[in-house]
């Protein structure tokens, strides 16, 4: 009997606190979120010692559906000590004109003295995808991640699941601020998909987080209907992530009279080290982990070919 009590004590205790090592406890979504921007920075740094190929695709439908005007522009990108340095190496772009498509040459064409579609196009390109300060083009205040960024938003914890191969936590944002009033630049509500080993963004989805201001709606005649982001990334290295593949697909009404729907595409591909200099020389392409490919992005699929 003695020797049964002290089985059921020894089982107890070794079951409780005392014989087993406490379990780690699993991290809080705040813990995540500054793995993640600290991370950013650091796969940043590293990214400034490659340079690639980059292609930005523009497209603008009617409210019938047919094309409107389209880009197509094609840089050579190089880091700098800031940032990039984009060249422009192929521009192919055409509007329509009474049912038929004219071509033309250059960037921030216009064929009219009131073209909206020639101006938008040319500011869309420069504002989404052509940010000097960044070290890819992207808008940083688009998407959540730096620590900057992170201080205007709200985190939650979703659970995880499997992406692409990589095992993720998914984690929903909010802005802090309830209305455009206190946006203080943070409009945006989405998911992000962080890899639970290397706690870096595979992938990251915004949308609107709230209408735009009935005055603006109202009074101007202007509405956003659909807009939102999507930002992929692909691991290359220990620690050297690059985002590959960025998005969007929204409707824009203005001025009572404009309607378009638009649809932006851009991917990253090419990537080759480089060392920086009076000139950019090229060594061996960088090998890319096995199973994953840096694919071309094509065209969002619910815009008809013309």
């Amino acid at each position: 009997m003695h020797r049964h009590a002290l089985f059921l004590v020894t089982v107890s205790w070794v079951l409780g606190t005392g014989g087993l090592a406490p379990a780690q406890s699993p991290e809080t979504v705040d813990e995540i979120m500054a793995k993640v921007a600290a991370n950013q920075d650091r796969a940043e740094s590293m990214r400034t010692a490659f340079v690639y190929d980059q292609e930005l695709r523009l497209r603008f439908l009617r409210g019938n559906g047919k094309v409107a005007r389209e880009e197509t522009r094609a840089y050579a990108v190089t880091p700098t000590e800031n940032g990039t340095n984009k060249e422009l190496v192929r521009f192919d772009g055409s509007y329509e004109k009474d049912g038929k498509m004219v071509p033309y040459s250059e960037p921030g064409f216009e064929y009219r003295d009131m073209d909206i579609d020639g101006e938008l196009i040319d500011e869309l390109a420069d504002d989404l995808a052509n940010d000097r300060h960044s070290r890819d083009g992207i808008a940083a205040d688009l998407f959540p991640l730096t620590t900057r960024e992170q201080r205007k938003y709200r985190f939650t914890l979703k659970g995880t699941r499997e992406f692409r191969g990589h095992a993720v936590y998914r984690i929903a944002f909010e802005p802090r601020s309830k209305s455009w009033d206190e946006d203080d630049g943070a409009p945006w509500a989405g998911e992000i998909l962080v890899d639970r080993t290397d706690c870096q963004p595979v992938l990251v989805s915004t949308h609107l987080s709230r209408a735009l201001p009935i005055a603006v709606r109202t009074l101007l005649g202007t509405n956003l209907k659909g807009l939102g982001f999507q930002l992929r990334y692909e691991k290359f290295d220990e620690g050297l992530w690059f985002p590959v593949s960025y998005g969007s697909e929204f409707e824009v009404k203005a001025l009572f009279f404009y309607k378009r729907k638009i649809a932006i595409s851009m991917s990253n591909k090419g990537f080759q080290r480089a060392q920086v200099g009076t000139r950019v020389t090229y060594e061996q392409p960088l090998k890319i982990e096995k199973n994953l490919k840096v694919r071309e992005v094509p065209p969002p699929p619910s815009i008809p070919p013309h």
